[in-house]
């Protein structure tokens, strides 16, 4: 089980910290997982995805006139002129640190996620790797859940296993084939007397959401995505994970709970985005040794649970420190 050490757990008392991100759930997140380990609220700058003449009327992204930040995390491409602006605007004072390879150049820190990772980067000393990506999911903020949710989604005893899927996104398809696959997947744990709890994302069409929901009986409990999102409750709960391979931040989040973490196949859609996804599964499988593909059957296995959330904390605290 992670180390749940509450004074490891505090964030660095840091006056301002801004998180940079285009309005996406996964890159924000990314920026306010960090950026936690900073300040408890940090400041959220949303970058607008707004073109033409109604560009000229929104807000802009900051004001001169407010406290200067002494860090600046950020995410995705749009971000990238404006936290640059952001440093200049403040006589390039703020720390700025970006969590992907930036197109342009100018940040003190940036992180790269190993399946991005190129040889070049090897003598950018300012650059550094990273397992997939930072999230906001902590054993520290799992554990108070534990027990409710054990008890609400297994009141019986049984062991959990949670069940999550994405959609669609260039490197696999969510077709019948799929479906097929995951239900199977599904009925097999039911079989093996596994209650099973399942969580559609944000990406998944409604054709999937119906194929997965045909399932629900009184072993497997399927979100209904109208009522609220029982997704962190399903974290707490599990004693197990199956996560189909269209995601990269789900398994990370997963990694953090030191148990095991099975990946579902899906329909493949050849080409260099379906590459980078296969990169990614093949590290976290076969180099680092953190999940497995599922192949029937959940065993158990032991791994030091993943927190590159607060690794690359750590780095940004160093660099702050010589500052």
């Amino acid at each position: 089980m992670p180390n749940n050490d509450d004074k490891a757990m505090k964030p660095l008392n840091t006056n301002c910290v801004w998180a940079v991100a285009e309005s996406k759930a996964g890159t924000l997140t990314q920026c306010l997982g960090v950026g936690k380990e900073f300040h408890r609220e940090p400041v959220v700058k949303l970058i607008s995805r707004t073109r033409g003449l109604r560009k000229l009327f929104e807000p802009r992204l900051f004001r001169k006139k407010e406290q200067r930040p002494e860090l600046v995390i950020s995410c995705g491409f749009r971000a990238e002129p404006a936290v640059l602006d952001i440093k200049a605007a403040y006589g390039g004072k703020p720390l700025t640190v970006h969590l992907q390879r930036p197109r342009i150049e100018g940040y003190d820190l940036v992180f790269v996620s190993r399946h991005d990772w190129v040889d070049e980067l090897n003598e950018r000393p300012n650059y550094h790797s990273m397992v997939g990506v930072p999230h906001q999911i902590t054993w520290a903020r799992l554990a108070p859940l534990r027990d409710a949710a054990r008890r609400r989604f297994s009141p019986d005893g049984r062991p959990i296993a949670a069940v999550f899927v994405g959609g669609s996104n260039g490197a696999y398809v969510y077709d019948d084939g799929t479906h097929q696959n995951i239900r199977s997947a599904i009925k097999q744990l039911e079989k093996e007397g596994w209650r099973i709890v399942v969580s559609v994302s944000r990406r998944s069409e409604d054709h999937t959401q119906q194929a997965l929901s045909a399932l629900n009986s009184e072993s497997i409990a399927v979100w209904d995505r109208r009522s609220e999102n029982p997704y962190l409750d399903y974290m707490a709960a599990a004693d197990a994970f199956l996560i189909a391979k269209d995601s990269i931040t789900m398994p990370c989040e997963a990694l953090a709970t030191g148990k095991p973490v099975f990946t579902l196949d899906l329909t493949p859609v050849a080409g260099p985005r379906l590459d980078k996804f296969e990169r990614y599964h093949r590290d976290l499988h076969e180099t680092l040794q953190l999940t497995r593909p599922f192949a029937g059957k959940i065993e158990p296995y032991s791994y030091e649970p993943l927190d590159e959330t607060r690794r690359i904390a750590s780095v940004i605290r160093s660099q702050l420190n010589r500052s």
